[in-house]
C-alpha cells in the first residue's frame, strides 16, 4: 500500500498532467487550483480521477459517499486519501 505523503500530491500531479494538462509543469499546478472551476478536469474526467485514486490508493470508492468538492484541487484529493485510509469517511459519512 501506498504512504499518503508529500510524493501523493507528486502522483496526483503526474496524473493530472499526464491526463488532463499535459502543457502545464508540475510547479504551475498550484495544490489548491479548483481542478473543476479552471477546466482542468471535467466531468469524465472526473471519474477518471476518481477511479484512479480507488486503484492506486487501495481505496474502495464504490463504498464511501464522494463528493466533487473531495476533488476539486490536489489538495482536496490528498485530504480525501488521508481520510479515507484513516476511516474517517467511511464512518462520517455512512450516516
Amino acid at each position: 500500500m501506498k504512504r499518503c505523503n508529500l510524493s501523493a500530491e507528486v502522483e496526483i500531479k503526474r496524473f493530472i498532467i499526464a491526463n488532463f494538462a499535459r502543457d502545464v509543469t508540475p510547479d504551475e499546478l498550484g495544490s489548491d487550483l479548483n481542478l473543476l472551476d479552471s477546466g482542468v478536469v471535467d466531468s469524465l474526467g472526473l471519474l477518471r480521477l476518481i477511479a484512479w485514486v480507488g486503484d492506486t490508493y487501495h481505496i474502495p470508492v464504490n463504498d464511501v459517499n464522494v463528493s466533487t468538492d473531495d476533488f476539486s484541487s490536489i489538495d482536496a484529493i490528498r485530504s480525501f486519501i488521508e481520510e479515507s485510509r484513516s476511516g474517517v469517511l467511511q464512518n462520517d459519512r455512512s450516516s
